[in-house]
């Protein structure tokens, strides 16, 4: 069972960075390929950021060049550095995780079957 906590969410004004986390409890997490999902109001869940075991990383278009997704193996912690922050990226921001395999922004939530709780970013002037 993998175990998913996030933490880093909170209220930013537009422009302005946050940084979210992900702890992980399982000690292999390393197998896993992890990913970053958000779901705004009215919208179904979409994967903004992914984690692959190999280190590559993917971006939804929306995030790219200001949005980073980075791990740190020792502390077993997923980051999400969130910068330039714009209101539509108001949304619950979810750490996900899935068995190896294909691991990019374009793969469905259903795709994976481990989810933290969530943490809300309010982003608003």
């Amino acid at each position: 069972q993998v175990e998913l906590v996030e933490s880093g969410g909170g209220s930013e004004q537009p422009g302005g960075s946050l940084r979210l986390s992900c702890a992980a409890s399982v000690s292999t997490w390393n197998a896993f390929c992890m990913a970053w999902f958000r779901q705004r109001p009215e919208k179904e869940r979409e994967a903004v950021a992914s984690f692959a075991i190999n280190g590559t990383t993917d971006y939804a278009d929306s995030v790219k060049g200001r949005f980073t997704v980075s791990k740190d193996n020792v502390e077993n912690t997923l980051f999400l550095q969130m910068n330039n922050l714009a209101p539509e990226d108001t949304a619950m921001y979810y750490c996900v995780a899935k068995p190896p395999g294909l691991c990019t922004t374009k793969q469905h939530a259903t795709a994976f079957p481990y989810w933290g709780q969530g943490t809300q970013v309010t982003v608003s002037s």
